[in-house]
């Protein structure tokens, strides 16, 4: 049985490169890399003569039988990403889940993460947090996910190339609202390293006046929790106009609503009686 190691380089400062990292790509047969140029330089800073072959997303499934075979023939390999951890936001998965299933071990070198440090600094609650990775580019799926982030009572983290920042701050505006806290954080861990914060107007607002640049993780503060009352409301709301629209009379509804739903037999006619004025009805 041999082992996969999924090591984590650093975002940025190559001066974070744990010690167990530089000795497990030492020590290792062959290091899988997402970009061979990006990661011989990393390799040389600290004197790793390990063989680099590519593994990236392009190439992930057609080499996967060779890198399999690799692991059947009793040689240790490492997998490395551009930066940070493996497999978030990068390829790597298909491998993982094939050489688990033959039965190879399969370590997590542990190291930087973009997640966490933008999470960190962001002043936001850190915990529970959701992470979505890369908003997707365009269509329904961009909706869908923009949606999530609006309803989600939780902070979430997100990627977000350079160029399309602006954009996802208002797409961001229109889903979540102007006021919703977040921070934009870029070029984790290097000179130019910047985290700014506040509101995601402010932050649209910020960002439409300036060139970015370097990589970037936005997070969001999640939705404030609706009271109770105006949840219950809300489904009084919902079930008085179904019932308006089958042709039951206000008075019943406000009745039905009292009952089924436990209001107060006041506040059932306030909600039916606001939208039988809508159709021209009175109680």
């Amino acid at each position: 049985m041999s082992t996969l190691y999924l090591v984590s380089t650093p975002i940025g400062n190559l001066g974070d490169m744990t010690h167990r990292a530089v000795s497990t790509l030492g020590a290792v047969s062959r290091v899988l890399a997402e970009d061979t140029r990006h990661s011989r330089v990393l390799m040389q800073r600290y004197d790793i003569a390990t063989p680099l072959v590519s593994l990236h997303e392009h190439n992930e499934a057609s080499r996967l039988e060779t890198v399999i075979g690799w692991l059947d023939e009793g040689q240790d390999l490492a997998l490395v990403s551009d930066a940070g951890t493996p497999l978030v936001s990068d390829p790597g998965a298909r491998l993982v889940a094939a050489a688990s299933q033959r039965g190879h071990r399969v370590v997590p070198v542990p190291g930087a993460s973009a997640v966490l440090a933008a999470l960190t600094a962001s002043g936001l609650a850190p915990e529970p947090f959701t992470f979505f990775g890369f908003v997707e580019r365009s269509g329904a799926s961009r909706r869908t996910r923009l949606e999530e982030i609006a309803a989600s009572r939780y902070t979430v983290v997100l990627f977000e190339a350079p160029n399309r920042l602006l954009r996802l701050l208002e797409d961001l505006v229109a889903a979540c609202g102007e006021t919703r806290f977040a921070s934009v954080s870029r070029e984790l861990t290097k000179v130019h390293e910047e985290t700014t914060r506040g509101t995601l107007a402010e932050l649209a607002a910020y960002y439409g006046e300036r060139e970015v640049r370097g990589e970037i993780a936005v997070v969001v503060s999640g939705a404030e929790p609706v009271a109770p009352e105006l949840e219950a409301d809300d489904a009084a709301r919902t079930l008085a106009a179904a019932l308006l629209a089958r042709g039951e009379r206000p008075s019943a509804v406000a009745r039905e609503l009292a009952e089924r739903l436990s209001l107060s037999r006041n506040r059932a006619y306030e909600l039916v009686q606001a939208l039988a004025k809508q159709e021209g009805e009175s109680v």
